[in-house]
C-alpha cells in the first residue's frame, strides 16, 4: 500500500474543525467512482482516466483496486476514531457529556466527510484481511461509546436495559447521514449533529431533565 494513503491531518486538530479534503488524486478520484458507480462498477482503467495517468502509473502508487478500497476506508475511520477520541477526551470522564460529543463528533464527520464515510456500504467488498482490519477499527468506536452507555447506566444517568443494542442503533442513526445530508440543506451539519444527539440520549434513556431544550440550542451539557 502507498505511503502517500493517508494525507487528512490528525494531531493537534480540533475535532470540530474541518478543512477541505486533502487526499492524493488517485484516492480523490477512486472515492468519486466508487460512490458513483460501486467497487464492483467500476475499473482501475476508470480511475486512471479520472486522474489522467496510464493504468500502469496508477499501480505505481497503489497496488490494486483492493489497495484504494482498502486505504480509503482506513483513512476515514481513522480520521472519525480520532475525532470520537479527542472529543471524549474534551469532554471529561462524566458518562452524558463525554457520550453527547462522542454522538456530535460522529455526525459531525459524516455530514462533512460524508464522500468518504459513504463507502462504509462497500465493507462487503474488501477481502478477508482488509475487511478484519475495517472492522476492528469499527468495532473500537461501538465499545467506546458502549463503554460510556454502561458507565451511565451504573450511575444511573442513563436507562435502557439493552445498552449494546442501543448503542447499534445510534451508530446506524449517526452513519446514516452521509446517505442523505446535503450542504445546501435547509439545515447545518452542525444543527444535524445536535439534533441526533438529541435523538441519541433519548436511544439510551438519559434521564436528565431540559436536556432536549440544551442539545437544540447547543449548550454544554
Amino acid at each position: 500500500m502507498s505511503t502517500e494513503a493517508k494525507q487528512e491531518p490528525h494531531a493537534g486538530q480540533h475535532w470540530r474543525h474541518y478543512d477541505p479534503l486533502s487526499l492524493h488524486p488517485i484516492l480523490l478520484h477512486a472515492m468519486e467512482a466508487f460512490n458513483e458507480h460501486g467497487y464492483h462498477g467500476t475499473s482501475v482503467r476508470d480511475i486512471a482516466g479520472r486522474v489522467g495517468v496510464t493504468v500502469p502509473a496508477l499501480y505505481y502508487h497503489y497496488e490494486n483496486k483492493q489497495a484504494l478500497l482498502a486505504t480509503l476506508l482506513e483513512t476515514s475511520m481513522t480520521d472519525v476514531l480520532d475525532r470520537c477520541r479527542a472529543a471524549a477526551a474534551e469532554a471529561g470522564d462524566a458518562p452524558v457529556p463525554r457520550f453527547c460529543a462522542m454522538v456530535e463528533s460522529i455526525v459531525l464527520y459524516m455530514a462533512h466527510r460524508k464522500g468518504l464515510a459513504f463507502l462504509d456500504t462497500e465493507i462487503r467488498s474488501l477481502d478477508a484481511g482488509n475487511r478484519a482490519r475495517y472492522v476492528a477499527l469499527r468495532d473500537y468506536l461501538e465499545h467506546m461509546l458502549l463503554d460510556t452507555v454502561k458507565s451511565g447506566a451504573a450511575q444511573g444517568v442513563f436507562t435502557t436495559p439493552i445498552p449494546a443494542d442501543a448503542v447499534r442503533g445510534v451508530l446506524i442513526m449517526c452513519q446514516g447521514v452521509a446517505n442523505w445530508y446535503r450542504a445546501e440543506g435547509p439545515l447545518t451539519a452542525e444543527e444535524i449533529a445536535r439534533r441526533h444527539v438529541l435523538l441519541a440520549l433519548g436511544t439510551v434513556g438519559h434521564t436528565g431533565a431540559g436536556t432536549d431544550r440544551a442539545v437544540l440550542k447547543g449548550a454544554a451539557l
